[in-house]
């Protein structure tokens, strides 16, 4: 079964929760052959309800001590920026779609999306072109993230973020 799994991390990402729970984009997403949607939904204050269909399913929860295993089983990922998440994602091998959170003061968030986008290894939107983000949606655009080098990521975190 195709599923999509979201995950803000431990912060709240309430305006992309809202987004990915809407029956708008639960239609998106059934459309493009998903059947299983499931939110870590972290301190945010939205928590939308579950759903149970023979067709589609919506799970939620706020926090796990690993969330590898919905890594592992979802077809796609969608992620606030957080490096740990981001890091995990690619390594996992997952097609990874990263939606900025613009209301982040000095967003280094963004920086290291765009980072990330431009070596060829996700795509990042905000909350507003998500929807058309997915439906345009080409995994074979991207590139498989290097494996094996964490010392690589953290001097790639560096530069990023100024630390060089």
């Amino acid at each position: 079964m195709d599923s999509v799994f979201v995950t803000v991390g431990t912060t709240s990402f309430d305006e992309l929760i809202r987004e990915v729970s809407s029956g708008k984009m639960t239609q998106i997403l059934q459309d493009l052959g998903y059947r299983k949607l499931i939110l870590q939904i972290g301190r945010g204050s939205v928590e939308p309800k579950p759903i149970v269909r023979t067709n589609f399913t919506l799970e939620v929860y706020r926090f796990k001590d690993s969330i590898a295993d919905d890594i592992k089983n979802a077809t796609l990922v969608i992620s606030h920026a957080g490096a740990g998440t981001c890091l995990e994602t690619l390594e996992a091998g997952k097609l990874l779609v990263v939606v900025i959170n613009e209301e982040l003061m000095n967003n280094h968030q963004l920086e290291l999306a765009k980072q990330l986008h431009s070596d060829g290894h996700l795509l990042y939107c905000t909350c507003s072109t998500l929807s058309e983000t997915l439906q345009k949606l080409d995994s074979t655009s991207l590139k498989p993230f290097p494996p094996g080098h964490p010392e690589r990521f953290s001097a790639f975190l560096d530069k990023v973020l100024g630390f060089e």
